[in-house]
């Protein structure tokens, strides 16, 4: 059984003058919200073996901000192709997982991550935390998951279920329900 949490980077700003999409710095919503999502680590004692991260200013500064708050150390394996990157490329990337990490957290962006979720949890109809991932996937959210695999080379569709969906909302009321 293998563990995987995927997180959403933090609310980023529109108002900033950079040239390109993969520049864009946190605002100061996403500040916020990280924070909360630090504390809500560090009250829940959540570990990860490794960190698969987009290189995205966006991302980068997330897991800064969430690391401080948690007081954890996190150690980030930037990876190119987490950016912007569709359902299948998440698996790829997986699929590459340090064998003995039982916990990985994968941060990066939507589509994606929201995708990987509904590709890796099936939909049975009981299951409360996919119908709040369905319903939206809002910036800085975790999704946390267990996975009937061994090996994360043996990760594919359908093997895991979602254990919990946690938004900054639901952290913080400040950070809702406009919050996205």
């Amino acid at each position: 059984m293998k563990k995987l949490t995927l997180l959403r980077h933090a609310k980023s700003s529109w108002d900033d003058s950079v040239s390109r999409d993969f520049d864009r710095p946190l605002n100061d919503k996403g500040k916020r919200a990280c924070a909360a999502v630090g504390k809500f680590i560090a009250e829940n004692a959540i570990t990860f073996d490794q960190i698969l991260a987009s290189p995205a200013v966006r991302v980068i500064e997330t897991l800064e901000h969430i690391e401080e708050e948690s007081g954890a150390s996190f150690e980030p394996e930037w990876d190119r192709r987490i950016y912007l990157a569709s359902s299948a490329t998440l698996l790829d990337v997986l699929r590459g997982a340090n064998a003995d990490a039982d916990h990985v957290l994968m941060a990066g962006h939507n589509p994606g991550l929201e995708d990987l979720i509904f590709d890796l949890v099936p939909d049975d109809g009981s299951s409360d935390a996919r119908a709040a991932a369905e319903e939206k996937y809002p910036t800085a959210a975790l999704a946390e998951m267990s996975l009937n695999i061994s090996e994360w080379a043996d990760i594919a569709e359908s093997c895991g279920t979602l254990d919990r969906f946690t938004r900054p909302r639901d952290l913080d009321t400040e950070l809702g329900p406009d919050y996205v």
